[in-house]
């Protein structure tokens, strides 16, 4: 007997039960419909039997000429031949969106990360894809994925829970910088201890009181630095920088184009501040969505390799 609500098992076999009989209703035979199922006849009669039990309802009317269907069975027919027919569609999408990208990517980021290079990476990505949309967050707490339903996330550093996979895009070079007034009033620093003489603008959530280099040696060098600006924005700094407040430590996807510009000078270029790697972060590679395989592969593209982020 079939009981009903009590676990997918029991859902797998209702379905197998309107198959059967959805098939012996076209075919007019339990014969014909088990050699189109590819089941035995006694298996075919059983699941209609477990059907009208569950049901607590006769379907069919058997006689040794003839089959047919009970005013009950007929109307329930109807309901199975639209269910049948939905669930073929559903079948058909789910496998389509898991060949071509399609549907919406829930994506989360760094608020300047996302601002300065997601966002036209997403917006190339459309260009390809008519059928992807996007639902962005910005944010630079580090969110938990599954309990908040994102499919995938692009992180600076670490990559977060250690369930995760991970897939490398680049790196973030932090770059000392300020603007060309500030060196002409303040001159340039020419060892990281020089910096104490200097307004450092700090960032809240790293580089606040202590920033390290490596010199040509391979050795660190951390040195303390203060200013009379601290954030927790990278690109406030970024601007303060160019009006000349003060140098400013900064991944190259923020100050990129500044220096492409000449609106921000690199100062202590002998000197080498750590890069931080950048990963596209998702919950599994398993029955990984195409939207996300595609938009995670289009990244890859887009940032790996010895380029600027400008």
């Amino acid at each position: 007997m079939i009981v009903p609500n009590t676990g997918i098992i029991d859902l797998m076999d209702i379905l197998r039960a309107i198959k059967a009989f959805s098939q012996v209703v076209e075919s007019q035979s339990f014969v014909k419909a088990a050699e189109r199922l590819d089941l035995s006849t006694t298996a075919v009669s059983k699941y209609v039997a477990d059907l009208e039990g569950h049901l607590q309802t006769r379907l069919l009317q058997r006689t040794t000429r003839r089959l047919g269907l009970t005013e009950t069975g007929r109307a329930f027919h109807e309901r199975c031949v639209q269910i049948l027919v939905e669930l073929e569609e559903a079948e058909r999408e789910a496998a389509q969106e898991a060949i071509v990208p399609r549907g919406t990517i829930r994506l989360t980021t760094s608020v300047n990360f996302g601002m300065h290079q997601v966002t036209p990476a997403i917006a190339a990505f459309l260009a390809r894809h008519d059928e992807v949309k996007f639902d962005v967050s910005l944010s630079d707490r580090i969110v938990d994925m599954v309990e908040e339903g994102f499919d995938l996330a692009i992180r600076i550093g670490g990559t977060g829970a250690q369930n995760l996979v991970a897939r490398k895009l680049g790196e973030a070079r932090l770059i000392a910088c300020a603007s060309p007034d500030y060196i002409a009033s303040h001159g340039a620093p020419a060892t990281p201890e020089d910096l104490a003489r200097h307004n450092c603008l700090t960032y809240e959530y790293a580089l606040r009181d202590a920033w390290t280099f490596r010199d040509a040696t391979g050795r660190e060098r951390t040195v303390r630095v203060a200013g009379s600006l601290n954030s927790n924005n990278g690109d406030l700094n970024a601007v303060a920088a160019v009006q000349g407040v003060g140098i400013a430590l900064e991944p190259d996807f923020i100050v990129g184009s500044e220096l492409k510009r000449g609106t921000l000078v690199p100062v202590l270029e002998s000197f080498e501040a750590p890069a931080s790697p950048i990963y596209a972060v998702y919950p599994s590679r398993r029955f990984l969505p195409a939207k996300v395989r595609a938009f995670v592969n289009f990244l890859v593209e887009r940032f790996t390799g010895p380029k600027g982020w400008a």
